[in-house]
């Protein structure tokens, strides 16, 4: 793929070509105060600690959060997907929420082709709405669903049923009675008005439609036959009423494990299957847990498993989930078009990658990386490996996961010689985190460490150049706190209310190994830079100058 002169970059004029470089990107590590509640810093963490010390002028905070990564606000933490589209991109661009706030708020969203075909539906169809109840603002908010429902309601729709996700994981653990409270309220007032609109399924985000990456086709299975079959273990006659009954029949549960449960009314029939003529919106803004839903609706020649019925429906996302795969085809909001990325300037420049991780984060360190492009810009130039996540277990069951694997791999590449860029995705900080298990997101912390030591072991062995970056953060605090004085808070047990959530904190980088010319070291007049910087810092290292309308490189040369 060499020889594009649109891709062609010029060489560095202090920079060599040829060096190895070994990408680390470590997954919801970020740095804050190192206390109790801090599993980064109450990990073993040996590496981590002597980059951080040892060499001060090669190690730096970047901004992982807000305007940094195209979000709204400084108060819209990160996530996995918004950080890797930074990372790979070079650039910022403006983000699945932002991206539905401007629509939503200028009525963009009911000129566009997507709602157009959604009130195809009209004038006998109903409206069904199915998403994350959250206002985390990873995946989807709450205030975007109200709005689009008062929308809905105003373009024609009389009956409308919202088939819910409880969260527990972007919001506090409990948090799911209030939003269900807010929804109902919501519908109360719809239905004041003439609309016939409730609530007509439910379930936990982890046990119903939310799995990414085709770990785990039983979880859209049970979405599948609660939303369109009306089919569940549980069956109650209020969402309140099962959320309610089901935490008291199990104390433990956590929002995110709900099983599936349907809504009836008096004589025991679902209130609100999906069915032929009925219009579908899938409402979460974040594509990766949605892009397997997506699929069984949209897919009249599927094989995951049997749906039993296909209804014949006009279904959109609320945005363009897979560009490569047009999926799904009709959605409300357009993506941000992100081409012209850091994978794509490497192929065409001659430089070979090799790109791994496990399943739960496959998708983000090329998908994602490559500005939501499934595929590969070369299958000579590039080499994806997807190391298989453990099935059917909570992650703080085994909080080890894939990272020691996934290190063995990349220094095997890394020592064969034939790649030029080795980049690798470590998720435990950020899934074992988001289970709300301080101790087993130690031993995960612990294990990110180990995997580190083998990765530049080899790196050192080779003569090569390392980089260490996170994506957001998480593991670094996993309690909640006081929002004026930060101090723990306390449930009305006593208990510590424990943070499953990313966070706004700022994420490392380091820099560092035998091949790194002498002089290299981070600039000092970047304070605000962010994650889509490190593409030209990595692109530097190469021995070329990075995109002119790529964000600045974090690097000098002092001679």
């Amino acid at each position: 793929m060499e020889g594009d002169d649109k891709f062609k970059l010029a060489p560095h004029p202090k920079l060599p070509k040829g060096k190895k470089l070994m990408l680390i990107i470590l997954d919801g590590w970020g740095e804050q105060i190192p206390d109790e509640f801090n599993a980064i810093h109450r990990a073993q963490t040996p590496i981590m600690d002597y980059l951080k010390t040892t060499a001060p002028e090669k190690w730096r905070l970047l901004k992982a959060h807000g305007a940094a990564v195209g979000l709204p606000t400084e108060e819209d933490m990160g996530n996995s997907e918004v950080g890797h589209n930074a990372l790979g991109a070079g650039r910022i661009f403006k983000q699945g929420a932002s991206l539905v706030d401007t629509s939503l708020e200028s009525g963009a969203i009911y000129e566009g082709d997507g709602f157009k075909y959604v009130k195809q539906a009209l004038p006998n169809g109903t409206l069904h709405l199915i998403g994350l109840l959250s206002d985390g603002g990873v995946h989807s908010r709450m205030d975007q669903l109200q709005m689009l429902l008062k929308g809905s309601a105003k373009q024609g729709f009389k009956r409308i049923r919202v088939h819910v996700l409880t969260d527990g994981r972007d919001v506090a653990d409990g948090s799911s009675l209030k939003f269900v409270q807010m929804l109902e309220d919501t519908l109360g007032e719809l239905r004041q008005d003439g609309c016939d609109a409730q609530i007509a399924s439910g379930g936990g985000r982890m046990r119903v439609i939310m799995d990414r990456y085709e770990n785990d086709w039983n979880v859209v299975k049970n979405g599948w036959d609660a939303q369109v079959l009306g089919e569940a273990p549980h069956r109650f006659t209020s969402c309140l009423e099962a959320l309610k009954k089901l935490k008291e029949d199990d104390p433990g549960l956590n929002d995110q494990y709900y099983p599936p449960f349907v809504i009836v009314d008096e004589s025991g029939k679902p209130v609100g299957p999906i069915l032929d003529g009925d219009a579908v919106v899938t409402f979460n803004f974040r594509a990766d847990r949605m892009v397997m839903l997506a699929k069984a609706l949209d897919h009249e020649d599927f094989d995951k498993f049997d749906r039993v019925r296909y209804p014949k429906i006009y279904y959109a996302g609320m945005l363009l989930y897979d560009a490569e795969l047009n999926l799904p085809t009709h959605y409300l909001v357009s993506p941000p078009q992100i081409s012209e990325t850091s994978g794509e300037y490497l192929v065409h420049n001659g430089i070979k990658s090799w790109v791994c991780s496990e399943t739960v984060k496959f998708g983000h360190v090329t998908f994602v990386w490559n500005g939501n492009r499934s595929g590969q810009f070369s299958d000579t130039l590039e080499k994806y490996v997807q190391i298989p996540s453990d099935q059917g277990i909570s992650f703080d069951k085994n909080p080890e996961m894939k990272a020691i694997a996934i290190a063995e791999k990349a220094a095997e590449a890394f020592r064969s010689g034939e790649w030029d860029q080795v980049r690798v995705n470590i998720a435990n900080g950020d899934m074992v985190g988001h289970t709300g298990n301080l101790e087993a997101t130690i031993v995960g912390c612990t294990a990110t460490d180990k995997a580190i030591k083998i990765m530049l072991d080899t790196v050192e062995e080779v003569g090569g150049v390392f980089m260490i970056t996170a994506d957001h953060g998480n593991a670094e605090d996993m309690v909640k706190r006081n929002p004026k004085t930060g101090a723990p808070i306390k449930d009305k047990q006593g208990n510590y209310q424990i943070l499953t959530s990313h966070t706004c904190a700022p994420v490392p980088i380091a820099i560092g190994g035998p091949g790194l010319p002498k002089g290299v070291q981070f600039r000092q007049d970047l304070p605000n830079a962010g994650l889509a910087n490190v593409a030209s810092t990595f692109i530097n290292l190469h021995g070329f100058e990075a995109p002119a309308d790529y964000e600045p490189t974090l690097i000098e040369i002092v001679d």
